[in-house]
């Protein structure tokens, strides 16, 4: 016997396994018959639905996939996109059908039940039927107690319901399973949800508890700014305006660009604890610190007009003017300041100069992601619900316009 037998029956074996291995993965035996599992994905009918769902013309992606599931009833896949298109569309009750249809197949694998059910709670939540979408995701985990996105949509859920506690220990386990715990984002959003809860521990007056979470937030995300907020609020709601103090001031070390949000707050406690000069050296120092700090100026300005010098407050309006011509904030102090004095014909015309091609806005903030616009710094979009992705949004100025935007 040749010594090159062994090793050629080997050879030819696994050819053999290939061969058969490639067979079974694309022919399925079912009821009595085989079924080639790539008809349905090879009609040009499925590469024509995926361009167009590529195109984001999502009507003809529908029709296209629909013509290639007609080819092969049980290609799942294609039913499976075929449905999340119809809740693409607004047309739940259709896909919550077809992603029910799919689950009465008796032969389906633990993991292809559990994508469908997902595509099922995927419906049910977009339709508004919160708790059959909690049961599908939590049958999801139950199946597949590794899939993110049953726990990312959970997560949400709670969110949308409030539940700040159920949404935080969701997301530690998400975080654990996608060994990103340490990671900024994802400690930005578990600081936000030690904020919400240590919110509704304040609510409830139950000030060591709200303390705890507001500590654990800045600790999990330095630039945690509700929390700070928050914090100095129980410091103040236990008579210990000191510390108050001390955490917003510490939230302007942080952040900032942020600082304007605590403004409001250090000018209050400054005027009842008669201490007004901490709060004006405060705003000099990020006016030094920053001279394109405008904010700092209006504050500063707004303190100086309410202690009664207006005219120092409109150098300061003035200064802040040039900065951020468009903010309607700096303009609406600015008539406030000239009425106090009187509406002087020099101080009214170098205004008038300042402003010549000025747009005013309310300083909206823009989600990054989305382009949803809202007045307020907000930390989580109302409409894609991504996190920390609000900034200020600068708009140039029109020519030869008086048009408002708001």
């Amino acid at each position: 016997m040749s010594p090159y037998a062994p090793l050629l029956a080997a050879l030819v074996a696994l050819l053999a396994g290939l061969t058969i291995g490639k067979a079974w993965e694309r022919y399925k035996l079912r009821d009595g018959r085989w079924i080639d599992r790539r008809r349905a994905r090879e009609s040009p009918h499925y590469i024509l639905g995926l361009n167009f769902l590529v195109a984001n013309q999502v009507d003809l992606a529908i029709e296209e996939l629909s013509r290639a599931a007609s080819l092969d009833a049980d290609a799942l896949e294609v039913h499976m996109i075929l449905g999340n298109l119809y809740r693409e569309k607004g047309q739940v009750g259709k896909a919550i059908t077809v992603h029910q249809n799919l689950l009465q197949r008796p032969k389906l694998s633990r993991l292809e039940h559990a994508y469908v059910l997902l595509c099922l709670g995927l419906d049910y939540k977009r339709g508004g039927f919160v708790d059959r979408a909690h049961e599908a995701f939590n049958e999801v985990l139950r199946l597949d107690p590794k899939n993110e996105y049953a726990l990312l949509n959970l997560q949400k859920l709670h969110e949308e319901q409030h539940q700040w506690t159920e949404a935080y220990d969701t997301r530690h386990r998400l975080s654990k399973l996608a060994d990103s715990d340490a990671h900024p984002e994802s400690q930005a959003i578990l600081a936000f949800l030690e904020n919400e809860i240590g919110l509704e521990a304040m609510r409830r007056k139950d000030y060591s508890e709200a303390i705890r979470r507001f500590d654990a937030a800045i600790d999990r995300d330095a630039r945690a700014v509700p929390a700070y907020l928050n914090l100095g609020d129980v410091r103040v709601a236990q008579g210990n305006e000191r510390d108050a103090a001390v955490v917003w001031e510490r939230l302007i070390d942080v952040a900032p660009d942020r600082a304007y949000l605590a403004f409001d707050r250090l000018e209050a406690l400054a005027v009842r604890t008669s201490n007004e000069e901490r709060f004006t050296r405060l705003c000099r120092r990020l006016i030094d610190e920053n001279p394109q700090d405008w904010r700092a100026r209006l504050a500063l300005s707004r303190h100086l007009a309410a202690s009664g010098h207006p005219r120092d407050a409109l150098d300061l309006l003035f200064a802040a003017l040039v900065q951020n011509p468009h903010a309607l904030s700096i303009h609406q102090a600015i008539w406030r300041a000239l009425g106090q004095l009187h509406h002087p014909a020099s101080l009214v015309d170098r205004y008038g100069e300042l402003t010549e091609h000025a747009v005013f806005y309310l300083d909206p903030h823009v989600c990054m992601r989305c382009r949803y616009r809202s007045t307020e710094l907000l930390w989580q979009c109302p409409h894609c619900h991504d996190w920390n992705t609000f900034v200020e949004e600068r708009i140039a100025p029109a020519q030869d316009t008086t048009e408002v935007e708001v």
